[in-house]
């Protein structure tokens, strides 16, 4: 949990505290939606530079790297004023960011793999969970009260930054695993990771999971969004950073508790299912409440512990799919192409907004999210007759 962070640090730090700041500096929420958009690139072809995480430093190593960087771009976020001139070079700044966080991220997986027990994959997902979107809840909530409330703007990006370096002690209380992908030339480090690779993909569950990275379902996506729609439910800066920032981590984080506690009993698919409906059923449910701050509070609450409660279950599912091995690469598979609807759903949610307003938004993240569950029982339901035989691997 405490690993992981810097990495929901720094993604909340963009899409609630910048993203807020931005569209009070008069940006629109379009423009505020490509920047978050351009900032979870990384992290949907991340699995093009995994193997280098699996096949050269130690894990602990590209961590200490990654997490430097990641402070080092959260303190330069911080630096620049929230205008549009600086768009082009917060661009730049935010992508090299978040590449540095995939590599962080890869390190935190691996290791979670290499530790955890098959009987606590849920467990493990969860407190992984908990630690990202706890994480985010601190990088906009905190993020964005110490922008309003120190003399100046660095201050804030320092404070954070400091704060993600101090993660790295966790690692002190490691014993990082000898690995069998680490043995070897690097060409035969390189072909243990694709054989591995290859072998995860081609079981059943590893199919399953591979499909579900594409489609809608407990996207969260309108997280990213919740500070720069503020005004149409005429909710405060002070309300945004409660409820989008540390309120929300905490809650995210105790749904991700709760959601991997649950599926550690019952079966990982279905229960990743039934937090996408929840999710599907909150949108619309804020959709038809009056444009109040209240509304605003108790709907981003809820849907802050329902994405608590999907990450959770992508994790576990993740997780129990791939087994060992090149862990790294794997999970980064996985983690990056289930970042491709987050990405294309803040889009598409940014153009709602702007074609229906805060309704449309709503009800085209629910249609979607439906869409992406009756295509997803369609496949689990085909899977089960054409290939009952084919496990995951181990």
């Amino acid at each position: 949990m405490f690993l992981i962070i810097p990495f929901g640090v720094l993604s909340g730090y963009l899409s609630v505290a910048v993203a807020y700041l931005l569209s009070k500096g008069g940006l629109s929420v379009s423009a505020v939606a490509s920047l978050i958009a351009l900032g979870l690139t990384p992290h949907t072809i991340k699995f093009l530079w995994a193997p280098i995480a699996d096949t050269t430093l130690t894990r602990k190593s590209w961590y200490v790297i990654s997490c430097i960087l990641c402070s080092i771009g959260i303190f330069a976020t911080g630096v620049l004023p929230p205008l549009k001139s600086s768009l082009p070079l917060l661009g730049t700044i935010v992508l090299v960011s978040n590449v540095a966080s995939t590599l962080l991220g890869m390190a935190c997986e691996s290791l979670m793999a290499y530790c955890t027990p098959e009987t606590e994959k849920g467990r493990a997902g969860g407190w992984f969970q908990a630690g990202n979107l706890g994480g985010g809840g601190i990088g906009g909530g905190l993020g964005l009260w110490l922008a309003q409330k120190l003399p100046h703007p660095w201050m804030s990006g320092s404070a954070l930054g400091a704060l993600c370096l101090l993660c790295m002690l966790a690692l002190l209380f490691l014993d990082e695993s000898k690995a069998a992908h680490l043995q070897g030339t690097l060409l035969e480090r390189l072909k243990f990771v694709a054989v591995d690779l290859w072998h995860v993909a081609k079981s059943r569950l590893g199919l399953l999971a591979l499909i579900l990275c594409f489609l809608p379902i407990g996207s969260g996506a309108a997280s990213g969004l919740w500070s720069a729609v503020a005004d149409d439910w005429r909710a405060s800066a002070s309300t945004v950073a409660l409820v989008t920032g540390v309120g929300g981590g905490i809650v995210s984080a105790v749904g991700c508790l709760a959601g991997g506690w649950l599926c550690d009993h019952i079966d990982r698919k279905m229960a990743y299912t039934l937090y996408g409906v929840l999710q599907a059923l909150s949108a619309v449910a804020m959709a038809l409440s009056p444009r109040t701050e209240m509304t605003y509070i108790i709907y981003t609450t809820a849907y802050a512990f329902i994405t608590g409660l999907t990450y959770a279950g992508f994790s576990a599912f993740v997780l129990e799919a791939m087994g060992m091995g090149a862990a790294a690469t794997k999970y980064s598979v996985f983690a990056s192409l289930s970042n491709t609807p987050i990405a294309y759903m803040t889009s598409v949610d940014g153009w709602a907004h702007g074609k229906w307003g805060p309704g449309g938004m709503l009800y085209a993240e629910a249609v979607s999210g439906t869409i992406g569950l009756v295509l997803f029982i369609g496949v689990m339901m085909v899977a089960a007759r054409t290939a009952p035989g084919l496990e995951a691997n181990t």
